[in-house]
């Protein structure tokens, strides 16, 4: 049975949220998840929310040493279960974000608009490049056949898409793939691949995204937002 696990790319780097059912169950379909998308976890920070589970720290310890092994440190692990906060903290994990405190004002009050994690790439990625970030991926530039890119979140070439992409890598059904020119050698979202369509004799701005299960093209209106 594989358990419901979700990443999301935060700032402090992964957040990993796991479902109902077994621990050990649970702990083996997250590490079978690490080992399949290995460069995609590599040198990740990882935050472990497990919920209602009540974990010993003998078996978060175990844990932490196996993804070590793998190039991912398990920076904290956030839990509804005080024995298991408590046995996180025992381990040196940190068991809740730090979230900054607005400034309080009569006069004034903050307008800022908080974002995602993303990455920012100005140049065209050639034949042999390869992009791996667990947010969403900004391309200005195109994306030549034999070139890679590996999401967590969306990615949006500003250009030429014709290589290899991958968005939603950890999971995430609604991510997106936006370009100007959008002819890709594979693309991905999630787990599902799309069927190459035929060479179109014009092209346009377009975006992808999952729709019933399938990977489905649609025009790209710059002058409006997907909600």
């Amino acid at each position: 049975m594989t358990h419901k696990i979700k990443i999301k790319g935060i700032s402090e780097g992964l957040l990993v949220t796991v479902g109902e059912g077994e621990w050990p169950e649970i702990r083996q379909s997250l590490l079978d998840q690490i080992q399949a998308q290995a460069d995609f976890f590599s040198g990740a920070n990882l935050t472990l929310n497990v919920g209602e589970h009540e974990i010993k720290a003998a078996d978060l310890g175990s844990l932490r040493d196996q993804i070590s092994e793998k190039g991912i440190m398990l920076r904290g692990v956030i839990s509804k279960s005080a024995r298991t906060e408590e046995n996180a903290k025992t381990l040196g994990l940190a068991t809740h974000f730090d979230r900054p405190q607005p400034e309080r004002s009569g006069k004034a009050f903050d307008t800022s608009v908080s974002g995602d994690d993303a990455i920012l790439v100005q140049r065209t990625l050639r034949s042999g490049n390869n992009i791996s970030y667990p947010g969403h991926v900004i391309i200005l530039g195109d994306v030549n056949p034999g070139a890679e890119i590996l999401a967590g979140g969306n990615v949006i070439v500003w250009g030429r898409l014709r290589g290899t992409v991958h968005a939603g890598a950890s999971g995430d059904e609604s991510a997106q793939v936006c370009a100007l020119e959008l002819a890709p050698t594979q693309l991905r979202i999630a787990e599902t691949i799309s069927i190459t369509p035929p060479s179109k004799k014009k092209l346009h701005p377009e975006v992808a995204h999952l729709k019933e299960g399938q990977v489905v093209a649609e025009v790209w209106d710059l002058h409006k937002t997907k909600k």
